[in-house]
């Protein structure tokens, strides 16, 4: 493989800082630029000092060409170098036959002095074509000279081209000084200019780097550091870069903090489930013990059915737990068309059994079927789970209404009771795992109370169906609204026969 061209300059340069690939960027432009305009700048002056000369020659020449038709025959004779007003080191020669015949130059003392034999040679064979034509002369240098025709002999003239190389050359310092002073002071202003618009996104890297140090991997997140709001601004690059920073430690510190909870929350339940577990596996190992010692004075049957009672609570409590793992992996559920009217009427009238000391209504205003998509066993767990939650959290003679409720997008079901409502405190966390009322709203004190998990596992149960739990609580009316997607809806058909609003009732 080919090296690459260019590549050791291109590496070089990724190795130093934006301001001073920057300050080497505009410098360099600059430098081009002016290098630019001072190669045409000479082009363009060269070209007016020799096009002056060369107006100059031809004066000559024409000088040269009067004083011949006027007398001057002799093709030796260059006497109109005698004339005044012509410039140091101007060249005449008169050529016949291809041969210069004289030749002769204008010295610094304004006399004339014959060409040498090298010299003459360098006249010889120029073009009489009128046009200016450029020749060095020896010992005398570079110099711009025109060819005419004569009845006689050809007429040379010239003028030497040193004013103009020496003009081109001053000029050329003139510029170099003036362009480095221009340079040098151009790269001061870029480079301090630079270094001032840099100075935002230098904090919004400071910035970067100091959240970039923080322990993001272990322990509770403080608040992290931000980008000032003066860097934000949306107008300007580094501004733009600063409010992205921004919103992505946003997102970073929401994402930990969510995490953290998280961590806490597992660390919560797996201490709850385990103080759980303890207390059935507690009770048994110790009617075990009771049974190995064979304790007289407790009969056998009794403890046979405290261990069963105690090896069914923890199976419970540990289906419950499955259960709820299953649903946090997110595994699917089984897929039917359920029909939620004769769901809850059926979770109602099992509630009505257990709960004989509690009034249960089921309302029904409904115009059409209410029917969704999912498990049905588990969204009857889901009815269950509230009703007894009610059961057990109201003291008796409680009523608790159950209605049914369908539109075109979502059916919802609620769960009504007029007991004595959710602590304000509770209330927000009342859906999460192992959280008990027992204390403010148990009607039955002193025996305990459920696991903890009836309304967390209803909340995920109806997550997973793709609807929601809320609630609102109140001394003296608490509802439960369970809200479910249905999938389609079906069109209107006139019920069979008309249902009343309360079809179940129970004292």
């Amino acid at each position: 493989m080919r090296p690459t061209r260019g590549l050791p300059v291109a590496a070089g340069l990724r190795g130093l800082s934006l301001r001073t690939r920057l300050v080497l960027f505009t410098t360099s432009t600059l430098v081009v630029v002016c290098t630019a305009m001072a190669v045409a700048t000479a082009l363009v002056q060269r070209h007016q000092l020799v096009g002056d000369m060369d107006a100059r020659v031809h004066e000559a020449v024409a000088r040269m060409q009067g004083w011949v038709q006027h007398g001057g025959g002799d093709p030796s004779d260059l006497g109109f170098l005698n004339e005044r007003g012509h410039r140091t080191g101007t060249v005449a020669a008169r050529v016949a036959d291809g041969e210069v015949a004289a030749a002769e130059v204008v010295t610094p003392d304004g006399r004339r002095t014959a060409l040498t034999a090298a010299q003459r040679d360098a006249l010889a064979g120029l073009p009489a074509d009128g046009s200016p034509h450029t020749r060095t002369i020896p010992g005398l240098g570079a110099y711009r000279l025109i060819a005419v025709d004569d009845d006689t002999a050809s007429l040379v003239a010239g003028l030497p081209m040193d004013g103009v190389q020496d003009t081109l050359n001053s000029l050329v310092v003139t510029e170099a000084v003036i362009a480095s002073a221009g340079l040098a002071g151009a790269a001061c202003v870029c480079a301090v200019g630079i270094r001032r618009q840099l100075r935002p996104l230098g904090r919004v890297a400071a910035t970067a780097v100091e959240v970039a140090r923080a322990p993001l991997s272990r322990g509770e997140i403080t608040q992290l550091t931000r980008v000032a709001a003066a860097d934000t601004d949306s107008r300007t690059e580094a501004g733009r870069v600063g409010a992205a920073l921004n919103h992505l430690i946003d997102r970073v510190e929401s994402s930990l903090s969510e995490r953290q909870r998280s961590e806490d929350r597992m660390r919560r339940f797996l201490a709850d489930a385990s103080h759980e577990l303890r207390t059935p596996l507690a009770s048994i190992a110790g009617y075990a013990e009771l049974m190995g010692r064979g304790a007289a004075q407790v009969e056998p049957h009794v403890v046979w059915r405290r261990i069963s009672a105690q090896s069914t609570r923890m199976t419970g409590l540990v289906e419950d737990l499955l259960l709820l793992a299953r649903l946090d992996e997110g595994r699917p559920l089984e897929k039917a068309e359920v029909n939620l009217t004769t769901l809850v009427a059926e979770a109602v009238w099992d509630a009505q059994a257990a709960g004989g000391d509690h009034l249960w209504e089921l309302a029904l205003r409904l115009d059409e079927p209410a029917t969704v998509t999912g498990d049905a066993a588990r969204l009857h767990q889901v009815v269950a789970n509230l009703l007894a939650n009610a059961r057990a959290h109201t003291p008796p003679g409680t009523t608790v209404t159950v209605a049914v409720e369908a539109t075109d997008t979502h059916c919802a079901i609620r769960v009504r009771d007029d007991g004595p409502g959710i602590p304000p405190a509770l209330l927000p966390s009342v859906f999460e795992r192992f959280t008990r009322a027992d204390a403010s709203r148990s009607r039955v004190t002193g025996q305990g109370g459920g696991s903890g998990l009836g309304l967390a596992i209803a909340a995920a149960i109806a997550q997973a169906h793709g609807g929601r739990i809320d609630v609102e609580s109140e001394p003296g009316r608490t509802e439960f609204a369970v809200t479910l997607p249905r999938t389609t809806a079906p069109p209107r058909v006139p019920p069979a026969s008309p249902a009343p609003a309360t079809p179940a009732t129970a004292p």
